[in-house]
């Protein structure tokens, strides 16, 4: 099956990935939902507000903080590693993620769209101007924007909010365009993600499932595969480079 599916990336020019929390819980990536210390004592829903950050921004904040520092101790896995030498295999190419841990990134990934932002990049509250990365935030004396005086607040999707307009229409246009298309560690259940990879299959393309439990997208699938990207991708990249070098 997955050699099926080597010859098929090799005969196509369009490719695009959806990840999901999946991928990072390979890297131990903490959920944040557990009863940490301090902070068991909120749900992410009470602190991931724009109401909360009105109220307290400063909590907000050190919570922040707090799961920046853990991210930072968490190191991409082969899964994210095979997915930046994916992007050599086609020469159009687009990874879509639901995640904001930039591990991507840190892997190495060039093409990048971030449906719910990037933990380690801030913005203005009120305006959006974006921020440079690597603005450490003291809660007790948090930034204003240059350009409007609001407060400056990490550059996530909080609860209640609207995905960044232009990076999810880039994503479904990118959907539209793939000739395989991947969801690799989503539950494909919350949207407007989860209807990317339909999307991609309406379109004509070769719709691939990589994930150890199964989901409403699995049936539709034309390859499923019930395991990990961390040890699924690699074997397919040893297959994909096989299949160049002849």
């Amino acid at each position: 099956m997955l050699e099926k599916l080597a010859e098929i990336i090799t005969n196509c020019s369009n490719g695009a990935v959806l990840t999901g929390a999946g991928i990072s819980a390979e890297s131990g990536v903490p959920t944040f939902r557990g009863k940490e210390g301090l902070w068991g004592k909120f749900r992410p829903e009470q602190l991931a507000t724009m109401e909360a950050f009105i109220a307290s921004p400063e909590i907000v904040w050190e919570w922040y903080n707090w799961r920046r520092q853990l991210i930072g101790e968490v190191q991409p896995n082969p899964g994210h590693y095979a997915l930046c030498e994916l992007e050599r295999f086609f020469d159009s190419f687009a990874l879509i993620t639901q995640n904001v841990d930039n591990l991507h990134r840190l892997a190495g990934s060039t093409r990048v769209l971030e449906l719910h932002g990037n933990i380690y990049r801030n913005k203005c509250s009120q305006c959006s101007t974006i921020l440079d990365e690597g603005v450490d935030i003291d809660p007790a004396a948090i930034p204003v924007c240059e350009k409007c005086g609001g407060k400056i607040r990490p550059d996530v999707v909080w609860f209640g909010e609207m995905l960044p307009e232009d990076v999810i229409n880039e994503a479904f246009a990118r959907a539209e365009q793939a000739e395989v298309f991947f969801s690799i560690g989503t539950s494909a259940m919350v949207h407007p993600a989860a209807s990317l990879p339909l999307v991609a299959k309406r379109a004509g393309a070769t719709l691939v499932e990589i994930n150890p439990e199964e989901t409403p997208l699995s049936h539709l699938a034309d390859f499923y595969f019930p395991a990990k990207s961390g040890e699924m991708l690699p074997e397919l990249l040893t297959l994909l480079e096989q299949r160049a070098s002849h």
